[in-house]
Protein backbone atom coordinates (compact mmCIF):
# COMPACT_ATOMS: atom_id res chain seq x y z
CA UNK A 1 0.00 0.00 0.00
CA UNK A 2 1.34 3.44 -0.93
CA UNK A 3 2.09 6.12 1.61
CA UNK A 4 1.36 9.79 0.97
CA UNK A 5 2.82 12.68 2.93
CA UNK A 6 1.43 16.18 3.27
CA UNK A 7 2.06 19.20 5.44
CA UNK A 8 -0.69 21.24 7.08
CA UNK A 9 -0.66 23.95 9.74
CA UNK A 10 -0.67 22.68 13.34
CA UNK A 11 -4.16 24.05 13.98
CA UNK A 12 -5.51 22.20 10.94
CA UNK A 13 -3.83 18.98 12.07
CA UNK A 14 -5.35 19.32 15.54
CA UNK A 15 -8.84 19.85 14.14
CA UNK A 16 -8.35 16.93 11.77
CA UNK A 17 -7.32 14.61 14.62
CA UNK A 18 -10.42 15.69 16.58
CA UNK A 19 -12.67 14.88 13.60
CA UNK A 20 -10.99 11.49 13.17
CA UNK A 21 -11.46 10.71 16.86
CA UNK A 22 -15.15 11.72 16.70
CA UNK A 23 -15.59 9.33 13.76
CA UNK A 24 -13.81 6.57 15.74
CA UNK A 25 -10.95 6.30 13.22
CA UNK A 26 -7.22 6.71 13.44
CA UNK A 27 -5.99 9.84 11.67
CA UNK A 28 -4.46 7.70 8.93
CA UNK A 29 -7.63 5.67 8.32
CA UNK A 30 -9.79 8.81 8.38
CA UNK A 31 -7.55 10.56 5.84
CA UNK A 32 -7.63 7.49 3.59
CA UNK A 33 -11.44 7.49 3.76
CA UNK A 34 -11.62 11.20 2.87
CA UNK A 35 -9.28 10.74 -0.08
CA UNK A 36 -11.20 7.69 -1.30
CA UNK A 37 -14.52 9.55 -1.11
CA UNK A 38 -13.08 12.60 -2.86
CA UNK A 39 -11.78 10.71 -5.90
CA UNK A 40 -14.61 8.19 -6.21
CA UNK A 41 -16.29 8.21 -9.58
CA UNK A 42 -19.45 6.48 -8.45
CA UNK A 43 -22.49 7.30 -6.35
CA UNK A 44 -22.15 6.69 -2.59
CA UNK A 45 -23.60 3.44 -1.29
CA UNK A 46 -27.40 3.64 -0.77
CA UNK A 47 -27.49 7.08 -2.46
CA UNK A 48 -30.57 6.32 -4.53
CA UNK A 49 -32.47 4.95 -1.51
CA UNK A 50 -32.99 8.57 -0.45
CA UNK A 51 -35.18 9.46 -3.43
CA UNK A 52 -38.78 10.04 -2.40
CA UNK A 53 -37.92 10.12 1.29
CA UNK A 54 -38.64 13.85 1.85
CA UNK A 55 -41.11 14.18 4.74
CA UNK A 56 -41.41 17.96 5.00
CA UNK A 57 -43.69 20.43 3.29
CA UNK A 58 -44.08 19.98 -0.48
CA UNK A 59 -41.30 21.67 -2.39
CA UNK A 60 -42.38 24.45 -4.72
CA UNK A 61 -40.29 26.20 -7.32
CA UNK A 62 -40.42 29.96 -7.00
CA UNK A 63 -41.28 32.21 -9.93
CA UNK A 64 -38.34 32.28 -12.33
CA UNK A 65 -39.20 35.64 -13.89
CA UNK A 66 -38.91 36.50 -17.57
CA UNK A 67 -36.14 35.24 -19.78
CA UNK A 68 -33.69 37.85 -20.94
CA UNK A 69 -33.64 38.73 -24.63
CA UNK A 70 -30.47 37.79 -26.47
CA UNK A 71 -29.23 38.32 -29.97
CA UNK A 72 -29.53 35.36 -32.31
CA UNK A 73 -26.31 33.57 -33.18
CA UNK A 74 -25.51 33.85 -36.87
Amino acid sequence: MAQLFCYVPDKTADLFRQKAKQAHFSASKYLALLVKNEIAEEWPENYFDLFGSWEGEPLERSDQGDFESRLDLV
